[in-house]
């Protein structure tokens, strides 16, 4: 199945940049999301079987695959809408649906990839797909977007090529070629532990570029600002998963040496330094779209944070990554309708959000609710989870920082969110408003009611994955 979704991603890009015709366009997106989903359904039927020798459907790459799909699905309709309210060339609009299919389809392979330089390929990919999207406003702020997108990646995925080289040499006293993550668990009392940390540091921070950690977190931010909305939802959503997917596999390989205590300190470094940068930056920004961006990385610090705190905190990441999945690209997807209104990114043009439109203004408060972690939020269970395993570890007095840190996010994010929702703005003419219909935003509801019942009432077998998942680690 992994080489007919493989072969049938391609044809579809290609048809895409190739056909001019709208409708034969939008066909072919709703034959490759119907590809799509029949490819996570067999992949979740056929749990743990090996396909095309580099690819398996593990407990971690499934949790990775659903998600994606489901968000995949209102992503592709968000954006017909945003093609639809524009007069782009037949090329440029075939163009971005490809590079939407080419994103899509390389976060999927890089979630299935039992095998680190077939992920190192992959995450490439995801870097060229991206860019075309960034690019897609053929503005130069776009151009500027692109450059340091591609840029940062390039560093990025040299970084992680350089881990990959010092992590074929910590096997060499293992005796063994072959660097699939099966033989490098298996194999993990052998590794040389001087080459193996040197891997992990250059992994680690090479995948914080997709992952939106510090050091690397800037490629993200302009990246997702310049993309049109609909792409910049996948970019803080499922291209951020590859980045932890990337970031575990290698940690688990990490976590069963005598390197898992210096892995864990530099982990929380760099989850502290995260959640730091995003506090500094949102109580001073004013575009709505960046404010956005940098709340993913906020909510990438406690992923590592819990990760590295263990116990619980390791089911709380996994947790936290899915449902976050779920909740940013709610804010992205409405980012569409707000700059319908009001043709601008500035809070200090926006206001009166519930005057204007109210279902999409009620999507933002339970947005920000949501991604805020307060309650009902899907994120308080697992923000709480990775509270109570830092608190078990002993971390205390990093709670209590990351704890005010996430004071300051609320404020600096609550402030601007509410000038957006309740504040008058002189800029509008009523009499011209658009008509933008309630049933629009009837996705993104379902996206937030989504993220509440996987916290608060997960299925089973959701359960089931993130404890197999767990296990890699244990």
């Amino acid at each position: 199945m992994t080489g007919i979704f493989l072969s049938g991603a391609v044809l579809v890009s290609i048809g895409l940049i190739l056909n001019r015709n709208a409708v034969v366009n939008y066909l072919l997106v709703v034959g490759y999301l119907a590809l799509l989903i029949t490819t996570t359904v067999y992949e979740y039927i056929n749990q743990g079987i090996t396909q095309l020798v580099y690819f398996t459907s593990d407990s971690l790459g499934l949790l990775m695959l659903i998600a994606m799909t489901i968000v995949s699905i209102p992503a592709f309709y968000y954006g017909y809408r945003f093609i639809a309210t524009r007069n782009d060339a037949p090329h440029a609009r075939g163009l971005f649906f490809a590079a939407m299919v080419m994103l899509i389809t390389s976060c999927c392979m890089a979630y299935l990839s039992n095998h680190i330089a077939v992920t190192w390929i992959f995450v490439e990919i995801t870097t060229l797909s991206a860019s075309v999207l960034i690019y897609h406003n053929r503005s130069m702020r776009a151009l500027e977007g692109v450059w340091k997108y591609v840029f940062l990646c390039a560093i990025s995925i040299t970084f992680i090529y350089i881990g990959i080289l010092f992590l074929s040499l910590s096997l060499k006293s293992a005796g063994v070629g072959e660097m699939s993550f099966k033989v490098l668990y298996e194999n993990h009392h052998n590794l040389n532990v001087f080459w193996l940390k040197l891997a992990f540091l250059f992994i680690f921070t090479g995948f914080t570029a997709k992952m939106g950690l510090v050091p690397m977190y800037t490629a993200g931010i302009d990246a997702k600002d310049k993309a049109p909305a609909p792409a910049g939802a996948l970019l803080a959503s499922v291209l951020m998963n590859v980045g932890f997917v990337g970031i575990y596999r290698v940690y688990a390989i990490v976590a069963h040496t005598p390197l898992k205590g210096w892995a864990n300190s530099v982990i929380i470094i760099v989850g502290l330094l995260s959640v730091f940068v995003a506090a500094v930056y949102m109580t001073r920004i004013k575009n709505i779209k960046r404010l956005f961006a940098y709340s993913g990385i906020e909510h990438m610090g406690l992923v590592v944070l819990g990760l590295a705190a263990g116990g619980v905190g390791v089911y709380a990441a996994i947790l936290h990554i899915i449902l976050h999945t779920f909740i940013k690209p709610t804010l992205f997807f409405q980012f569409n309708q707000i700059y319908t209104i009001y043709q601008s990114k500035s809070v200090y043009d926006l206001g009166n959000y519930f005057r204007y439109y109210k279902t999409g203004a009620f999507v933002v408060l339970l947005g920000f609710l949501s991604a805020t972690a307060m309650p009902p939020s899907g994120l308080f269970v697992s923000e709480f989870m990775i509270f109570q395993s830092l608190f078990q570890s002993h971390y205390v007095v990093l709670l209590v920082v990351v704890l005010l840190l996430l004071t300051l996010i609320i404020w600096g994010f609550g402030v601007n969110i509410f000038k957006l929702l309740f504040t008058p703005t002189g800029q509008i003419n009523e009499d011209k408003l658009p008509y933008i219909s309630p049933w629009e935003s009837l996705p993104q509801f379902v996206l937030l009611a989504l993220s509440v019942y996987l916290a608060y009432n997960p299925p089973a077998e959701f359960v089931v994955l993130i404890q197999e998942s767990v296990k890699l680690v244990q």
